[in-house]
């Protein structure tokens, strides 16, 4: 027990690194840096004219009141910050460290591979700008719908925020391990960045199918419904059970698939 908690800090402290090293190569190119921000503030912009739409048609969207569509956008915008600053980038440049062999060159380090290829780049222009503004719009959503805010209520959506990034990890990650077999994952990148913009609005305006789907198949719905859906009193209690399992079985899986990939593995310069 004493080498898991050993080996747990060990990788706390070199994720740490991790975002160190990102935040201070960002700041010496920060025309990149900028650049990043700037966009991600414009598609914020474009998220809050969303967010506007129930509230000039006046009317309720499946059982979800305008307050609570901008509490739910203002979770898909953090989730979106979450998604495009921890993972985005480390998965869609899997492809090319297999290609060109850069790979071969991590696999000689003592720390796990997965954990070096899929976390070691931090976008912090794509993060902050979702994430405060995200933050911000699920704040005054919460306040207008006078939901209490409580130990209780706060605790359960931040640990349904993490159980939602955990599964992002897992649900976006598995279409580019593809890339172990096949040369280029242009087109598997364009279909993750449409199944992850189903979340754009809530699950119950979909088909009962499509949200068993969403749900139970390819959980894509797990990412950003079930914190609102929480503090909303949405949730049954099958479904707070599978927030925990979602995740856990997403990532054997994936651990699984990856171990698998790298015994198929051949080297680019081989």
């Amino acid at each position: 027990m004493k080498n898991v908690f050993r080996n747990v800090r060990r990788y706390i402290r070199l994720y740490w690194k991790f975002v160190q090293f990102s935040v201070m190569s960002q700041m010496e190119y920060r025309i990149n840096f900028i650049t990043a921000f700037l966009v991600e503030t414009a598609y914020l912009l474009i998220k809050l004219l969303y967010a506007s739409v129930p509230y000039r048609a006046g009317t309720d969207i499946n059982g979800w009141s305008p307050d609570a569509i901008l509490l739910y956008i203002g979770v898909f915008t953090m989730m979106s910050g979450f998604y495009s600053g921890l993972f985005y980038s480390n998965f869609t440049s899997l492809p090319d460290k297999i290609r060109t062999g850069s790979l071969d060159v991590l696999m000689t380090k003592p720390v796990s591979l997965q954990f070096m290829v899929t976390l070691r780049q931090f976008e912090l222009g794509y993060t902050v700008p979702n994430v405060i503004g995200g933050g911000i719009m699920t704040g005054i959503g919460w306040y207008r719908l006078g939901l209490p805010f409580n130990f209780e209520t706060a605790g359960g959506f931040s640990v349904l925020l993490g159980c939602g990034v955990l599964t992002a990890y897992s649900v976006f990650l598995l279409p580019q391990l593809l890339a172990f077999w096949i040369i280029r994952t242009n087109g598997v990148t364009e279909l993750s960045n449409s199944i992850f913009e189903t979340n754009y609005v809530p699950m119950a305006v979909y088909s009962n199918l499509i949200q068993r789907i969403g749900l139970f198949v390819l959980p894509v719905f797990v990412i950003c419904n079930f914190p609102p859906m929480f503090i909303l009193g949405k949730m049954e209690p099958g479904l707070v059970v599978w927030a925990f399992l979602a995740p856990l079985w997403l990532l054997a899986i994936i651990r699984l698939i990856w171990q698998f990939a790298l015994r198929d593995y051949t080297s680019a310069s081989q």
